[in-house]
């Protein structure tokens, strides 16, 4: 898990520095840069934001069109909730505010793996996003007069090739790999025809749906029966012995 942490590290760290070079170019103070980052905390719709900002689209189709483009965090605390269905609503709406895409990425597999939430790993996973990100926007923006044009640099890539590793650390048996596969076809098809935040939404949607199609058994899922009872959350709250790096 710790392997897994430091690549999510390496990627949040890297799409901070472009997201406070795109702020800077698209006419952003430092206090709005951060206070995006603390307030909607979703490097996607961020970037979105700047580019509909820049181009004059008025504030409510800006709402809208981020809110879309953001709608896959449905997703995510949909196969939370379970597994936090005890916690206060106030602790969930925190770690909400919290769950980006990497911290997903490690925390689900962390709660199926040791068979329970683990609310400290959590904040753990959490903290080593949110807090290289912000880090690196300040250091972007900075600098960012050193660097006329990030996509020179190749900079550009830095959210497909982390969306792409946690899909992969994901995929675990036949299911999600069908569900990966046809979201990621489904995506990029309707992006280009239509739209890339109504690509996203339709492969988000339709991906899962697609993997739910496959038996599980009949797909032959390593251990799917054996691993049955980790899947689900464990009535007997924290083991401060487990944790992130457990």
């Amino acid at each position: 898990m710790i392997v897994d942490a430091l690549g999510m590290v390496v990627s949040a760290s890297a799409f901070g520095l472009v997201y406070g070079l795109a702020a800077r170019q698209g006419g952003l103070s430092i206090v709005e840069m951060l206070a995006m980052s603390v307030f909607v905390l979703a490097g996607a719709a961020q970037f979105a934001a700047i580019g509909l900002i820049t181009q004059g689209v008025p504030w409510l189709a800006i709402l809208l069109l981020t809110a879309l483009l953001n709608a896959r965090h449905l997703l995510y605390s949909a196969a939370l909730a379970p597994w936090l269905a005890g916690r206060r609503r106030l602790q969930r709406a925190a770690m909400a505010h919290v769950l980006t895409d990497e911290a997903f990425g490690l925390a689900l597999p962390l709660f199926q793996r040791i068979g329970r939430a683990d609310v400290p790993g959590y904040w753990l996973a959490a903290s080593l996003i949110v807090l290289p990100w912000m880090a690196m926007n300040v250091v972007g923006y900075v600098g960012g007069q050193g660097i006329p044009d990030p996509a020179r640099l190749g900079l550009d890539v830095v959210f497909p090739a982390a969306m792409a590793g946690i899909a992969v650390g994901l995929v675990t048996g036949r299911r999600e790999l069908t569900a990966a596969v046809v979201g990621a076809a489904v995506a990029v098809g309707v992006g280009v025809v239509l739209e890339p935040a109504v690509g996203i939404v339709a492969g988000g949607l339709l991906g899962p749906l697609a993997g739910l199609l496959v038996p599980a058994r009949a797909a032959g899922d390593a251990g799917a029966a054996a691993a049955g009872s980790a899947d689900q959350p464990s009535p007997h709250g924290d083991d401060p012995q487990v944790g992130l790096a457990g």
